[in-house]
């Protein structure tokens, strides 16, 4: 089966961390150790990811951009509006005022592909679902290799009609949002290797296993499940390259926080973050209303991250969050490569 990745020296690739934890400097360190690094696209602006690849490709030829599909659920608005109304002493700590009126955006979709179709990279990845079909076939014309992130056989079944390359299978074990196509849905706790089998016993298309990469083990039954390639997300948050913000990097390392939970309560979207307080407030309303509960609390988590205030923040963060060590990118590329 043909590799999802281009001339990558070792099957590890570095996850895309929209928010700001994916940088340059990752992507550099990643690729000097024989991986492969992603960009994160999502929430940049246009002119501000343009930047970034032009800046990666004066380090690396090899790498890959991920975009974040537009959402298309209605937001119910009486329950935003309620929503909002919940977090106005979250708010208010900050001296902060939500709008109870959703506001909703397609990520600049149309401008980042014609971004990646006028200058093309090696690979994208697609989250949250997929594009016209046409729009897939738009960056494959250009040589760029289009991998689609799924999180069910079905969604791989679709997929695969849809074109594509190959796929990144996300197990429910990962940091961050889930990229499962119906935010509705709440993922199921499935191993990632496991749902690497049922996968490949679906479809035929190359994959790059993503979700609970904690350590060589990992990896190495990621790539005896039929794995191609593993993705690492968690792993590299505290690492010297990252952007993460520091209250993230503290959280990761203290012991107060015991857990992971999947919610909804920061973006609307289900997301696995080290529970905290926030978490435990309002993780009752559980809103289904992708970007508007983005934009929503945008501010506030913005505040609470300035502020050193991880009772407020959004602590993405998978299974494996206490394996997450300082130190060099390169150094968990190359201690994860030990299960290759």
């Amino acid at each position: 089966m043909t590799s999802p990745l281009p001339n990558s020296r070792l099957p590890i690739v570095a996850a895309p961390m929209a928010g700001g934890s994916s940088t340059v400097a990752l992507a550099h360190a990643v690729a000097a150790a024989g991986g492969f690094p992603f960009l994160a696209g999502g929430y940049k602006t246009p002119e501000l990811l343009a930047a970034e690849i032009d800046e990666v490709r004066t380090l690396t030829a090899e790498f890959g951009v991920n975009l974040f599909v537009p959402s298309k659920d209605p937001v119910d608005e009486a329950a935003f509006a309620a929503y909002a109304k919940e977090l106005r002493a979250e708010a208010g700590q900050y001296g902060l005022e939500l709008d109870p009126s959703p506001v909703t955006d397609n990520d600049s979709w149309d401008e980042k592909l014609a971004l990646l179709t006028e200058n093309p990279v090696p690979v994208v990845s697609l989250t949250f679902g997929l594009p016209h079909p046409a729009d897939i076939a738009a960056l494959q014309k250009t040589g760029t290799r289009v991998l689609a992130t799924v999180t069910t056989t079905d969604e791989a079944r679709l997929a695969r009609e849809a074109g594509v390359n190959g796929l990144v299978v996300q197990g429910a074990s990962a940091g961050g949002h889930s990229a499962t196509f119906d935010p509705a849905r709440t993922p199921v706790a499935v191993e990632t290797d496991t749902l690497v089998r049922q996968v490949l016993e679906t479809v035929h298309l190359p994959v790059i296993a993503a979700g609970g990469i904690d350590g060589p083990d990992a990896v190495r039954r990621m790539l005896d499940a039929g794995a191609q390639a593993v993705a690492v997300g968690t792993l590299l948050l505290r690492t010297d390259e990252a952007g993460t913000s520091p209250t993230h990097k503290q959280a990761l390392a203290d012991p107060a926080f015991t857990e992971t939970v999947l919610t909804r309560v920061f973006t609307g979207r289900p997301a696995r973050a080290l529970r905290n307080g926030f978490i435990a407030r309002h993780h009752r309303s559980d809103l289904n209303a992708y970007p508007a509960v983005h934009h929503l609390t945008r501010a506030l988590r913005q505040a609470a991250g300035r502020a050193g205030d991880s009772d407020r923040l959004h602590l993405w963060a998978g299974t494996g969050w206490r394996n997450a060590t300082t130190g060099s990118a390169a150094d968990v590329v190359l201690h994860l490569a030990k299960g290759v």
